[in-house]
């Protein structure tokens, strides 16, 4: 037969019960409610704030539960000195940051001074989660290891970037290229893929240690107006319709000029020539003066990366250097299309003013100029050659555009 339980509520309503009976015995109320007469003594003992009040039995009995009554009590005051003390030793550990953490940390100090059950019972804890919490401590302490050694490394790139690489091209830098598979099998263009590949580092792990460490990628946001328009010229049609992709290498080109600023007042100027397949800068020249020989020595730069622009379309916005007839006398000769997009919408153009505010983001940072022109033109091409070469672009998978267009090169010679 099952062992008969009852609630808290019910033993004290029998007991209530038994003492609002007057002239009743334990015996008969026990009988009245189903349970042995013995079973009620112990709930009276228990809950009753008078077990003798209305009882019958003789006065051994009565006294045998009044010393049972302060027995009780004595084991309720040591109890609660107990707690007292347990929660007074805790109290230190409850504000190291993680509540939870915190006390199984104490419990685990701690149990050789209390047993764990009361320890967990005081806490509020659950005894399982104590003891799945200590047999994880290993694996914790090892994956703490890891962060440690792993976030020198995320330092160490921080660094040698000058502190413009965010979260994500750390990651990349950190796995280089944890997914080949991505670009298809590219036979012995996999050589670049990591030993540890097989465990790429998230990117979401590296944002977590770079806060920890009070890392973050340079963010700064400059506006700048360079075109003049002359209206007398002819304007081109635009061909790209700010669709800034390609399906193959030297189809597609944007360009721009961007102002940079010295600090005795003056300027000089970087013009582009940028690839819409890989991001790579193709061609560029950087001068003191805006005249449309830099616009043509960019383009000329290009044609001499490339071997040939023959046929590819040269996106750009409506400046009188690339509507002058000395830009469009270069472009016909050179086999190359122009395209222009709509006049004062700065996102017809929007991969050349990307690549613009990224350079001065990051050359610049905090400074408003350049210390000088020489300054200027070294800064500005050591970014430009390491931007094609090393510089992970989110368009390229976090590949550089150069390793990106040499993968790519690998994986249509395979398909062929």
């Amino acid at each position: 037969m099952p062992l008969k339980t009852y609630s808290e509520q019910f033993k004290r309503d029998a007991v209530a019960l038994y003492e609002s009976t007057e002239g009743a015995s334990l015996k008969s109320v026990a009988a009245e409610l189903g349970i042995n007469r013995n079973t009620l003594k112990a709930w009276v003992a228990r809950f009753s704030a008078n077990p003798r009040a209305g009882s019958t039995d003789d006065s051994p009995a009565a006294v045998i539960t009044d010393a049972e009554r302060i027995r009780q009590l004595e084991r309720d005051n040591a109890r609660l000195r107990e707690e007292r003390d347990i929660l007074r030793r805790a109290a230190k550990y409850f504000a190291e940051g993680d509540e939870l953490v915190s006390r199984f940390k104490f419990v685990d100090d701690t149990r050789t001074d209390y047993p764990v059950k009361r320890l967990c019972e005081v806490l509020n804890l659950n005894r399982s989660s104590y003891y799945k919490w200590k047999a994880s401590t290993p694996a914790r302490n090892q994956r703490t290891c890891d962060d440690a050694l792993l976030a020198a490394r995320i330092t160490v790139i921080f660094n040698d970037h000058d502190g413009c690489y965010g979260a994500k091209r750390i990651a990349a830098e950190l796995n280089d290229v944890a997914d080949p598979g991505d670009l298809g099998d590219l036979g012995d263009l996999g050589d670049d893929v990591p030993v540890d590949a097989q465990q790429p580092v998230n990117h979401k792990r590296v944002a977590r240690l770079m806060k920890t460490n009070g890392l973050a990628g340079y963010v700064r946001r400059r506006r700048v107006t360079t075109t003049v328009a002359d209206t007398s010229r002819r304007v081109f049609a635009d061909l790209v319709n700010r669709r800034f992709t390609a399906e193959d290498p030297n189809k597609v080109y944007v360009g721009d000029i961007t102002y940079l600023p010295i600090s005795d007042g003056s300027n000089m100027y970087l013009a582009t020539v940028i690839d819409c397949f890989s991001r790579r800068l193709v061609g560029f020249a950087i001068a003191d003066h805006m005249r449309t020989s830099l616009v043509v020595d960019a383009l000329n730069s290009a044609a001499g990366q490339r071997g040939s622009l023959a046929g590819a379309i040269f996106h750009s916005d409506h400046g009188s250097v690339y509507t002058s007839g000395t830009f469009q006398k270069a472009c016909r000769e050179l086999g190359v299309r122009q395209s222009m997009g709509a006049v004062g919408t700065s996102a017809d153009n929007a991969l050349a003013e990307s690549f613009n505010a990224a350079l001065k983001r990051e050359v610049l940072k905090d400074d408003r100029t350049f210390a000088n022109q020489l300054v200027c033109r070294r800064d500005v091409f050591r970014w430009c050659v390491r931007y094609n070469t090393t510089r992970r672009h989110s368009w390229c998978r976090y590949l550089s555009p150069q390793v990106y267009e040499a993968r790519s090169s690998g994986r249509l010679r395979l398909v062929s």
